[in-house]
């Protein structure tokens, strides 16, 4: 199933989300791009660049996927470099949903 989280679509939160247990996510993670961290409760990948204009568009990518998604990520950028951070806060940490953005993300970017 993880190996095609970049298939599927996020279901929306209906409150009371479960996160999900260290174990399941350290699994999801083999399903991601090597750059992504687990840090807790939350999922974060960092690119890097040379100038402004790439940050950006990357930052909108991510922006836009997760409007698409109905699942939004934290997103930081600036000069050479953007940071996206996903995590599920109804749920206080990670789920299925996160990864599913993730796995997107990473399709899009190639």
């Amino acid at each position: 199933m993880a190996e095609k989280l970049h298939a599927r679509h996020c279901t929306p939160c209906q409150g009371g989300a479960t996160p999900l247990s260290p174990a399941a996510a350290r699994r999801l993670m083999k399903a991601l791009h090597p750059d992504w961290e687990l840090t807790g409760r939350t999922i974060r990948r960092r690119l890097a660049f040379k100038g402004f204009a790439r940050a950006v568009y990357h930052a909108n990518l991510a922006a836009w996927l997760g409007d698409s998604q109905g699942h939004h990520p934290d997103i930081r950028f600036g000069w050479g470099y953007c940071e996206v951070v996903f995590t599920t806060h109804d749920a206080g940490g990670l789920t299925e949903n996160d990864f599913i953005c993730a796995a997107r993300f990473d399709r899009l970017i190639g």
